[in-house]
């Protein structure tokens, strides 16, 4: 999980871009960055550290352009160190190319050691850096970025969302199964592409559409077209995004947000009724979860705990001692809201375990009587490949456990999980048409050492007919 945007703006880029990162800031905390190219010129900065950290006033004037893409770094695949900070660059034969990349790639290792073998050097250890590199290779050879993106489509397996510049040109593209988010949106002066449509939001502009699994899309001076490089015989859209991730504002492959979670809400009611004083979400994720839950059960909406608006998401922060030490400074009881109630307790999800654990003693200590805990994602059994930090089923807490075993030991006095079929029912599409591997251990691609669902991709031939503009034959028509 990350964040990335491209825009191309006649007014100048690097205050939007910047604008739309703050945006994106809830999908990655570590570093951020920002390429612009003007005339001649890529220019570039990037550092560890939030957004407004990173950059000031004086330099976003010094990235010049109507021309960019931005990042911000949530790690996956790749230490936590400054070379992996994106955009990364790239340039040969007059071609300056910067790449910025949300998702996770399960070939990584075998790519590497390819391009290694043929004297490749590597300057990070990330997996964007591989895509970069078979961009560029394609490049110099046909200086087709359809014919590099067709070649990207056909050799990474995984989830990726892309924005690359070449030149004074921006391009994005999808996985062919959609498994990361990525949208389209019209500014003032030009087009904005961007992982959530909150970026679109904070420039005040509209939303166009998403970009299709498998598409390319290009946007420059003249304005925007795009291409259909690959189909699938399904999406596999990551369905914590709709749980976790995503703003709650965000429209997400036509969805808002905050209405999934609201019905979510509804539907935890449904599958564990219960009496009960207090309906209480832990904020900020669980805060719309709560609302359909009170909503649905008449039971009076009330927090109990307030959040320190100056912290992070603490489940992307990077070690697990962080995390809990940053749950008391995050969070404080209202112990008012809290003393001899029957609390309901709403969050999105329970990962982990040990934030959770915390949570109740907290509100336990507070002086409410029961603490009813209801969870907004089925149990969180297996590892994320594909762009979540859950590397190993030992740091699941629901791995190999029953919902019993689970209650016990966040010392919650019941426990229910939505059940998955709710879940989907709630974001309103077909099972088979979202990454559930978590949740099932049933993944969309193939993983080794782990079940697969069968997905088939196909590579076209022709042309897309975009609803804005097409390419024919390789060239632009609008």
């Amino acid at each position: 999980m990350c964040g990335i945007v491209g825009i191309v703006d006649a007014g100048g880029v690097s205050f939007p871009l910047y604008y739309a990162l703050y945006a994106l800031q809830h999908r990655g905390q570590e570093s951020a960055g920002i390429s612009t190219f003007e005339g001649t010129t890529l220019y570039t900065h990037k550092a560890q550290g939030l957004v407004a950290e990173v950059f000031n006033s004086h330099i976003l004037q010094g990235l010049r352009g109507n021309v960019g893409i931005g990042h911000v770094r949530y790690p996956t695949t790749g230490s936590k160190v400054p070379e992996n900070v994106q955009p990364f660059n790239f340039r040969y034969r007059g071609l300056d190319l910067s790449i910025a990349h949300n998702g996770n790639l399960v070939n990584t290792a075998e790519l590497r050691e390819e391009y290694e073998r043929r004297g490749q050097i590597f300057c990070t250890t990330t997996d964007t850096e591989i895509i970069g590199n078979i961009i560029a290779e394609a490049l110099r050879t046909s200086k087709s970025m359809e014919d590099a993106v067709r070649l990207c489509m056909r050799r990474l397996r995984g989830s990726y969302a892309a924005v690359a510049l070449l030149n004074d040109t921006v391009y994005a593209f999808r996985d062919p199964l959609g498994i990361k988010p990525l949208c389209i949106g019209r500014i003032d002066q030009g087009y904005i592409i961007a992982s959530e449509s909150v970026a679109i939001d904070a420039l005040d502009g509209t939303f166009v559409r998403d970009v299709r699994p498998g598409e390319l899309v290009r946007i420059d001076e003249n304005g925007l077209s795009s291409v259909q490089i690959a189909t699938a015989n399904r999406t596999a859209h990551c369905i914590f995004e709709y749980i976790y991730f995503a703003r709650a504002d965000s429209v997400i492959d036509g969805t808002l947000v905050y209405d999934v979670r609201r019905r979510i809400g509804q539907q935890l009611y449904d599958a564990a009724p219960i009496e009960a004083d207090t309906v209480c979400p832990v904020p900020d994720s669980g805060i719309a979860y709560a609302a359909g839950y009170a909503e649905r059960s008449g039971i009076p909406f009330v927090e109990g705990l307030m959040k320190n608006r100056y912290m992070g998401r603490t489940f992307i922060m990077p070690t697990q001692q962080q995390r809990e030490r940053a749950v008391r400074i995050k969070l404080n009881t209202v112990r008012g809201n809290l003393k001899d109630k029957r609390v309901v307790l709403v969050d999105d999800s329970i990962v982990r375990g040990t934030t959770s654990r915390r949570i109740v003693n907290m509100i336990r200590e507070a002086g409410a009587k029961e603490i009813h805990v209801r969870v907004g994602s089925p149990p969180i059994v297996a590892p994320c490949y594909l762009g979540v930090d859950m590397p190993t089923r030992a740091e699941l807490i629901a791995s190999g456990k029953e919902v019993e075993a689970v209650r016990e030991s966040i010392a919650a006095t019941s426990l229910t999980y939505i059940p998955l079929k709710a879940l989907v029912e709630a974001i309103g599409c077909d099972e088979r048409n979202l990454c559930t591997g978590c949740l099932t251990g049933c993944y969309p691609v193939d993983i080794n050492g782990e079940k697969s669902c069968h997905c088939v991709v196909d590579y076209v031939a022709g042309t897309h007919q975009s609803d804005l503009s097409t390419f024919r034959a390789g060239k632009q028509q609008t």
